[in-house]
């Protein structure tokens, strides 16, 4: 980002990562909004054909971190840049 705002000109440049955390109750939670294909993320998924799309939320289901309640905490992540012109 910093980069970026080299190369657009600008000046004064401070960068930082904003992190929140983000808790979904469960797998369903969590998946549904990749369903949707609304984004980046949601686009490619439902851009796959049904069996891969498939095989990702299996991977996915496997791989995140869970809950002793079957929540799934993860943290989510932003970068802000502030600069002058």
């Amino acid at each position: 980002m910093t980069d970026l705002a080299e190369k657009a000109g600008l000046v004064s440049i401070d960068s930082t990562r904003i992190e929140m955390p983000a808790v979904f109750k469960d797998f369903e939670d969590y998946w549904h909004p990749f369903t949707l294909g609304a984004g980046p993320a949601p686009g490619y998924c439902m851009s796959l054909a049904p069996a891969a799309r498939q095989k990702l939320m299996e991977r996915l289901r496997d791989s995140l971190p869970r809950g002793e309640d079957g929540s799934i905490p993860l943290k989510t992540r932003a970068w802000a840049v502030k600069a002058k012109v």
